[in-house]
């Protein structure tokens, strides 16, 4: 692992969000070097408790909340938000994904730290966005990404929409503001730079992976459906079962691939027939390629398929669960994970992209306890002393 300096390193950066787009965002920036201060409540982000849980902390914040340093604040009580308040004016960059108005609430909206701290980068992530109709609405990631079309194209024609069993909405609003906030950095960085805000939706994040269908709806009047387990207007481009009850995916959509791909099936009348030389003669010919593709591979094992249509240089694949990715030689060759010590115990998380040559990314420590750092960071930043760290316990401000 390169102990290269990484390149956000002297950036300090306050999370006050919870569960996972705005926590997300902050395992991305302290990954990468930046100093990220986790503001928690005092029992913790709620997500400490989902999902598979051992000694008291789910495995999956052992990953989420890597690089981090936990500071616990009772964020309804006014000492709480003082400090809160305090500590974002030392800081470069703060993460909320708070419903819109709350942070105003509490006395810590952009236009109340900007007098203080003009170069802050106040990056906010919520389900519709800081303004407009819906920015009051709740909007977690499975509505939003409803709302920003991915549900209506994802599954089957005349069947229910379906849901990746990820909160990809979430996922990718962070990775959105954390772009959002390196070019802010950069911006800053200018003369006469300064911080501003970043506005991340949800339903926006989602709407951004739609690049094609607006387009294709305004200048052609076509509203593009859901396609199972092919894309619209690209053939062949399938997932096939073979006779080991296994699927691959096949995409043999361009030109000279698809002539391969189609001689090593047995079908050298489709390779050569001129009404599918080119995509627009596939897509009219989609269900006749898509039935003998589907007839050669269950006449096959998957590992027949892959290897001889990567032998024939057509792009395939099988299809992956977590134990497949954890056991691939190519997954480990390239560095996908990392393993932390937890209580004494070696844990696997993934590593976190991209990758970067010369100052990548590393996990330093996985997620910690609770309020681990409370002591180094409230002290050290904030310069209180152990008789005042005593009564902030004993009030229950940053719990006890």
């Amino acid at each position: 692992m390169s102990n290269a300096q990484r390149p956000l390193e002297g950036i300090r950066v306050i999370e006050m969000g919870q569960l996972l787009a705005g926590p997300f965002t902050g395992t991305m920036l302290a990954y990468f070097g930046a100093e990220v201060i986790k503001v928690e409540p005092p029992g913790g982000d709620p997500i400490r408790g989902w999902r598979l849980v051992k000694d008291g902390t789910s495995l999956w914040y052992r990953s989420l909340g890597r690089n981090k340093k936990s500071v616990t604040l009772d964020l309804k009580s006014a000492r709480g938000q003082q400090l809160a308040k305090e500590l974002i004016k030392n800081a470069d960059v703060v993460v909320e994904n708070f419903r819109p108005g709350l942070m105003e609430k509490w006395g810590m909206g952009p236009d109340d730290l900007k007098p203080e701290n003009p170069g802050l980068i106040y990056a906010r992530i919520s389900g519709y966005g800081q303004d407009g109709p819906y920015a009051d609405k709740p909007g977690y990631a499975s509505v939003t990404e409803g709302f920003g079309g991915f549900r209506y194209i994802n599954g089957e024609a005349g069947k229910p929409p379906i849901r990746t069993n990820i909160s990809m909405g979430d996922t990718l609003s962070a990775i959105h503001a954390a772009l959002g906030i390196c070019l802010a950095i950069i911006q800053r960085a200018r003369p006469g730079g300064e911080g501003q805000v970043v506005d991340v939706a949800l339903y926006e994040s989602i709407f951004n992976l739609m690049e094609g269908v607006v387009p294709e709806y305004d200048g052609g009047g076509v509203i593009r459906e859901p396609s199972g387990t092919t894309v619209t207007g690209i053939v062949p481009t399938n997932t096939y079962l073979c006779d080991d009850g296994k699927y691959v995916v096949i995409g043999g959509n361009g030109d000279s691939i698809f002539k391969r791909l189609m001689t090593v099936a047995g079908r050298s009348d489709m390779a050569e027939n001129p009404e599918m030389a080119d995509n627009t003669g596939r897509v009219a010919h989609e269900k006749e390629i898509d039935r003998a593709l589907t007839d050669w591979c269950a006449a096959h094992a998957s590992t027949y398929i892959i290897a001889v249509l990567e032998d024939a240089r057509v792009p395939v694949g099988p299809i992956y669960n977590v134990e497949d990715m954890v056991n691939d030689e190519h997954y480990n060759a390239r560095g996908m994970f990392e393993t932390v010590e937890v209580n004494g115990e070696p844990l696997k998380i993934p590593a976190l992209l991209p990758k970067l040559a010369g100052t990548p990314g590393r996990t330093v420590w996985p997620g910690g306890e609770v309020g681990s750092h409370n002591e180094e960071v409230l002290q050290g930043i904030l310069q209180l002393d152990d008789a005042t760290l005593a009564q902030l316990r004993q009030d229950g401000v940053i719990g006890r």
